[in-house]
């Protein structure tokens, strides 16, 4: 396989399809009817979590399944939702769009200043102070978003964000395409703090997000699992953060996703 280690976060596409799976056979028909109604299932568990709303992709499965087999979390939240193509736009997504989807889903820089709504504080909150490409967790020296003219087989990327919740950390993505969707599973490489309490030790997380062509819709699975440190409440607190997270970082994608239907 192909690695290119550049520099951090979000990366997300389809590997080469003619046709595109429906949405009921990738969620099931309870949930392909919830989210067709506008609805975003939503799951959060706090003990000995499982997989509940992976969608049915068979190498997307393995590396959930081996994830959590390796991290053993006590906390896991996942995520459905739909982003609608525009009227018009073709039920297979062209060689045109995947490639301009991949580069500008890239574009690391411009999760700088995201937002999330904080149900705590009753309203919005920026999630990414700082978000940038680095060369390497040592160095650590900021590098352009990277830009690509054809889809990477599987690539590994570095960055540094600077976020109110976690603080200033940096961070490994690794992406894969296979059979339709392009994903990523995420890992800290530095010890996430809520405030001056320790939460995720060093590699104690792991989260992924999962883009799929589902005809008329992308759907977009993310799922966020760690190893917590066992303090009062702190499960609670980081599940919540994973749920806000989950949901600004689905509003990005759509942003930029715009940005390529137009």
């Amino acid at each position: 396989m192909k690695r290119i280690i550049f520099g951090f976060f979000c990366l997300i596409l389809f590997a080469p399809l003619t046709t595109a799976q429906s949405l009921e056979s990738l969620t099931g028909h309870e949930h392909a009817a919830a989210l067709r109604r506008g609805e975003k299932p939503l799951m959060t568990q706090f003990r000995n979590p499982l997989p509940r709303l992976l969608p049915q992709n068979e190498v997307l499965a393995k590396f959930i399944m081996d994830t959590h087999q390796e991290l053993s979390p006590n906390v896991m939240v996942e995520t459905l939702n739909l982003y609608p193509k525009p009227q018009g736009a073709n039920n297979v997504l062209s060689a045109e769009e995947k490639i301009a989807l991949y580069n500008s889903v890239l574009a690391i820089s411009s999760l700088t200043g995201l937002e999330y709504f904080s149900a705590s504080r009753g309203g919005m909150r920026t999630l990414y102070e700082i978000s940038t490409v680095i060369n390497d967790p040592v160095e650590r020296i900021p590098v352009p978003d990277p830009f690509f003219s054809q889809l990477q087989e599987e690539i590994s990327l570095y960055a540094r964000q600077k976020d109110l919740t976690f603080g200033n950390n940096i961070y490994q993505f690794d992406f894969y395409t296979a059979d339709g969707a392009i994903f990523f599973i995420q890992q800290n490489l530095t010890p996430l703090s809520l405030g001056i309490f320790p939460a995720i030790g060093r590699n104690r997380l792991r989260s992924a997000v999962a883009i799929m062509d589902a005809g008329e819709y992308l759907l977009i699975y993310v799922a966020s699992m760690a190893n917590v440190v066992s303090l009062p409440g702190m499960n609670e607190r980081v599940g919540t953060s994973f749920a806000n997270r989950a949901e600004a970082i689905f509003n990005w994608f759509s942003a930029q996703a715009d940005g390529v239907f137009k």
